[in-house]
């Protein structure tokens, strides 16, 4: 489905709310493009009656029936461009390969911006980075004042770790939208990727989204929840990853255990903003007591729809990721709203009350950064869910192979170019080592021959780089049996990747940040029982990485022991977790309930 706060690709600008398909009377010039090409006679297309029936489905979300009534348009517009435009949009909201019918539109009716853009959206989503980056510059060639355009440019710029461009894309989008919340919200989560970015400019950014936010909500500010601390509470789950990925895995074992407990208080009811389905999500789901989907729904009608269901408690899973729905809590539907899991930072709504935290990931100090009340859990603020599949633990690969071989299966856009310096000062010093990447990006030559570049740069040679696109997560998992050593990347540290790394046995070594976002991995790695792999500074990170390279003996019997050792510890032991997010829920009721 869609991107990162991807508008919809049907081209209206919206994300998903509200959202129709182009009519001819909204769109002349795909109408009059058509007649200039000379394909067609008249009829060319879709009359506009039929435009309007499509646009029925659509907003009614009955894909699958637009998706028929597109396939009967081409059988007598097999040379329009927009029917094929239809076609396309008809498979990609279904999560179908829609590529090949914006190809064919884009050929039909090269002139027309939004095919273009939709184009871009479609390539990305199917890795073709540097594709979707020509299709984005067509769409803006034809259309320069095309916002929605320069924010999903910034997307794929990001994903290219061209951070600086990225976050020009997104500006000159808000310079064109100032009120644009997607392009507000992409831009807040490019710049925790950087390193130059303070705590100060997050919430001066945050906070601007949150009064944009504010400025389109109505907010509730009486509910008919009964104020009762001690009676079982109804808690709201809103998120577009409630399937396999990492907030799908962070959720999944602890609402089983609490889902399990007769003597729980909490009764789960589920928002996915996404419509994908996997087995994760079908698990999640048979946690849940309500399952409702959020997809097409506008801010308002879901705030309604929550309100109506008495949610007590309303979490917030995704903060400034895809397919959010920050908006939304700016019309407060229940009592108590907490963010939590799968942001790093403040979300800027001030609707939203708590955040919840740790002793180890948010210093006090950094607390006048959030525009949320700090809620800390005792130990971790994240419990993952094992793998459902046992792929072994092998020996120290390095034992066999006579060298170190260090790793990271970060998202690419983390590499920032202070990373990029630091591991290399790391290769150089440890004597025929390499380094493993392993990440969606890396599928695309052109990002591994900058990445190549990268090194270069620092005297690092290509022999020294095993560069990997995306794998199945079975297969992915046993690609750590290459890997001696995992490097976290920084500011911007991995939170599911660490731990599959350390379940596969493989230490991570993490540089503590002063602020919430950069102390993930110190989080992960105190509650693992792992302090000697925090590092304090970079210089700190190079002498360690050298350290524990220079005692394989150590490292060896740590691989053996870790998978036993963090399954014992609070990053992996979901009942214990559950206690204590059950407690500081019902905690945040009481508050509500006797301020």
């Amino acid at each position: 489905m869609l991107n990162r706060n991807d508008p919809c690709i049907c081209g209206s600008g919206k994300k998903y709310k509200k959202c129709c398909l182009p009519r001819h009377e909204s769109n002349p010039s795909l109408l009059s493009l058509q007649q200039r090409s000379g394909k067609h006679t008249s009829p060319v297309g879709p009359t506009p009656g039929e435009i309007d029936q499509l646009a029925t489905l659509f907003n009614a979300r009955h894909y699958a029936a637009l998706e028929q009534r597109a396939k009967l348009l081409l059988n007598q517009f097999s040379d329009s461009g927009f029917t094929w435009k239809l076609f396309g949009v008809s498979l990609y909201m279904q999560g179908k390969d829609a590529l090949p019918a914006f190809q064919k539109a884009a050929q039909l009716l090269p002139g027309d911006a939004e095919i273009h853009f939709n184009l871009g959206i479609a390539q990305r989503n199917s890795g073709q980075l540097n594709d979707a980056v020509a299709s984005y510059g067509r769409a803006l060639a034809i259309k320069p004042d095309y916002a929605e355009a320069h924010s999903n440019l910034g997307n794929v710029l990001k994903d290219l770790g061209q951070l600086e461009d990225a976050v020009a894309s997104y500006q000159r989008a808000l310079r064109l939208k100032p009120d644009d919340l997607i392009a507000q919200g992409n831009l807040l989560s490019c710049h925790n990727y950087a390193n130059e970015y303070s705590a100060s400019m997050g919430l001066e950014d945050a906070q601007r989204f949150g009064e944009l936010a504010a400025r389109n909500a109505r907010p509730y500010s009486a509910w008919p929840n009964f104020p009762d601390p001690t009676r079982d509470l109804k808690v709201g789950l809103v998120s577009g990853d409630l399937r396999e990925h990492a907030a799908g895995f962070f959720v999944e074992g602890v609402l089983k255990i609490l889902a399990s407990n007769a003597s729980s208080r909490l009764k789960f009811f589920a928002y996915p903003s996404d419509s994908r389905i996997d087995s994760v999500t079908e698990r999640i789901k048979a946690c849940c007591s309500g399952w409702h989907s959020a997809v097409g729904l506008s801010d308002e009608s879901l705030a309604q729809k929550i309100r109506s269901d008495g949610i007590d408690i309303l979490i917030d899973l995704s903060g400034h990721t895809a397919y959010n729905r920050l908006p939304m809590f700016a019309w407060k539907p229940a009592p108590v709203q907490v963010s939590w899991l799968g942001y790093f930072a403040t979300t800027g709504v001030t609707a939203i009350d708590y955040l919840i935290a740790d002793p180890w990931t948010l210093p006090e100090t950094e607390e006048t950064y959030f525009t949320e009340k700090i809620w800390r859990l005792p130990e971790t603020r994240l419990c993952f869910t094992p793998p459902n599949f046992n792929v072994a633990v092998n020996p120290l690969p390095a034992l066999a192979r006579g060298h170190i071989t260090f790793g990271c299966f970060n998202n690419l856009a983390k590499m920032n170019d202070a990373v990029v310096a630091v591991w290399s000062r790391i290769l150089s010093a440890v004597p025929n080592s390499q380094l493993f990447l392993k990440a969606n990006q890396l599928a695309e030559s052109s990002v591994r021959n900058n990445v190549v570049e990268r090194f270069a740069a620092h005297s690092v040679d290509i022999g020294q780089l095993i560069l990997e696109g995306p794998d199945a997560r079975e297969k992915y998992l046993a690609a750590y049996h290459r890997v001696d050593i995992a490097l976290d990347p920084f500011p911007y540290p991995g939170g599911a990747t660490s731990i599959e790394a350390l379940w596969m046995g493989v230490p991570v070594l993490t540089l503590a940040g002063d602020r919430f976002l950069s102390r993930q991995g110190v989080g992960l790695l105190m509650n693992a029982r792992l302090p000697e792999w925090i590092a304090l500074n970079p210089t700190d990170y190079v002498a360690r990485a050298e350290f524990h390279a220079g005692n394989l003996g150590k490292l060896a019997t740590l691989r053996n022991n870790l998978r036993s050792q963090v399954l014992a510890s609070p990053i992996l032991n979901a009942q214990r977790f559950a206690r204590h997010f059950e407690s500081a829920l019902c905690d945040m009721w009481a508050r509500w309930c006797h301020p």
